[in-house]
């Protein structure tokens, strides 16, 4: 290891020790800052160091749910791993990741299991020269960042490219992403749901990747999971859904559980069925087809499925005041969308806190809200709806629009107070990138402070 390289590695721990102990933050980004200014090429230096396999998350929406399973299912078999679990996701905070894993004189970790950001991977793929790259979904994202869908497959078909001994593991229910596969010269795996899986009452009004990548026709679909993933093919050109190498079917929800047959071995896997939307039956399948595709362990899979903790501090329960409360993030159309199924889906009165920014990590362009199908709210025995945040005006017009009452809010501390003391007791709150960690704080010391002695109020 290279001096440079070294002093690298011992200034950023320093940073990062720093940084948590006076309590600024977690140190994902600033220490992988640090050290890409003292040696700047030290993530290709370090990448080579992992003694076995180096495996990449990409896409819209799973990244950071497909790479703590992968982490996970890995530990679980006695391997070591290092990863970027907190979701910092650029080249900072990668470079981070192997920086706090490394110490001179000692290898790294078995395997890295890294979550990409989509725009970012032209650049990070040829630094880390990934063994596998796991493609989640293509779905429409921050516009002013993103731009349209196409701008964002083109840009992952690049960066693959770049690495084509890397086996890209696909999602072929998602039309976008089998393009992507298509235009690729690497070695392919393929996962998807073969089957209607999930009950749906209502379906989004638009959809992304809808039309031929090759020849432009309206492709025709035998059903749709959600969004645009479903079974497609093109009645013009002929080319259609591939057939998955990896598939997950028969899922059936019994008894508050999910159960569902997973890949060629056909197990069975009971898992908690709060937890398990359709999105994350799609991330166990991703996190599957990966480990089958580098032939890594994977013996304890299925039972990890059963217990695994799909919250992340995304999607989180606190009881406060004798209320639940269920904090969500929603940060784009269809996983807006997919939280407004999950409130549907829930038969109980309930109150609903909407927090929309447009702070650096939501984007300045909220015009994505007008791509969400709020008719879900009409049915979803809403007795209150507050809309807070930078943005909440445009949220409360957009709900105007639909003919939904809505009140707005400056004061997400006092309307939460009133929610759970005068409410349903049953809250949800939808919150994009920039609110949730400020939000999830005060929930949770709100929370604490009632565990150690009642009637504290917030």
């Amino acid at each position: 290891m290279k001096l440079r390289t070294v002093l690298a590695i011992i200034c950023a721990r320093l940073v990062h020790t720093a940084i948590c102990f006076f309590h600024l933050g977690n140190g994902a980004s600033l220490p992988g800052a640090l050290a890409r200014r003292i040696d700047p090429d030290i993530l290709s230096t370090l990448a080579p160091m992992i003694k076995e396999k180096r495996i990449v998350v990409t896409g819209t929406n799973g990244k950071t749910t497909t790479t703590r399973f992968l982490c996970q299912a890995l530990r679980a078999e006695g391997k070591t791993v290092l990863s970027n679990e907190t979701g910092a996701n650029l080249l900072n905070g990668i470079v981070s990741a192997f920086v706090l894993n490394a110490r001179p004189g000692r290898s790294l970790p078995d395997y890295a299991c890294i979550e990409v950001d989509e725009l970012a991977a032209r650049r990070i793929f040829p630094l880390l020269s990934p063994d596998c790259i796991v493609l989640t979904n293509i779905f429409r994202d921050q516009l002013d960042r993103f731009g349209e869908v196409e701008q964002t497959c083109e840009e992952l078909q690049k960066a693959a490219s770049q690495v084509p001994h890397a086996v890209l593991v696909a999602n072929c229910d998602d039309a976008l992403a089998a393009a992507v596969l298509a235009e690729c010269p690497n070695p392919s795996v393929t996962y998807g749901i073969p089957e209607p899986a999930f009950q749906r009452a209502h379906q989004p009004l638009s959809r992304e990747g809808v039309f031929c990548p090759f020849c432009g026709e309206r492709l025709h679909y035998d059903f749709f999971q959600y969004g645009q993933l479903g079974v497609y093919r093109c009645p013009t050109c002929a080319w259609q859904r591939p057939t998955p190498d990896y598939i997950l079917s028969q899922v059936q929800a019994h008894n508050g559980q999910y159960r569902f047959r997973l890949g060629r071995h056909q197990h069975t896997v009971p898992a908690r069925a709060a937890l398990l939307a359709p999105y994350n039956l799609y991330n166990i399948l991703a996190a599957y087809a990966a480990l089958q595709a580098l032939k890594a362990p994977s013996a304890r899979f299925t039972a990890l499925a059963g217990r695994f903790d799909f919250t992340n501090r995304r999607e989180e329960t606190f009881h406060i005041n004798q209320a639940r409360i269920q904090l969500h993030l929603a940060k784009n159309p269809i996983g807006f969308q997919q939280k407004l199924a999950l409130l549907q889906a829930d038969p109980q009165p309930k109150d609903l806190i909407l927090v929309i920014n447009d702070a650096p990590p939501d984007g300045r362009d909220i015009s994505w809200l007008w791509d969400v199908d709020f008719q879900l709210l009409a049915d979803s025995h809403l007795l209150s709806l507050v809309s807070a945040g930078s943005r909440r005006l445009d949220m409360a017009l957009r709900l105007k629009y639909e003919n939904i009452p809505c009140e707005t809010t400056t004061q997400i501390r006092s309307s939460l107070r009133r929610l759970t003391t005068q409410g349903t007791k049953n809250l949800y709150i939808l919150v994009n990138y920039s609110g949730l960690k400020p939000i999830h704080q005060m929930l949770r010391a709100w929370q604490r402070r009632q565990t150690k002695k009642k009637g504290v109020s917030l």
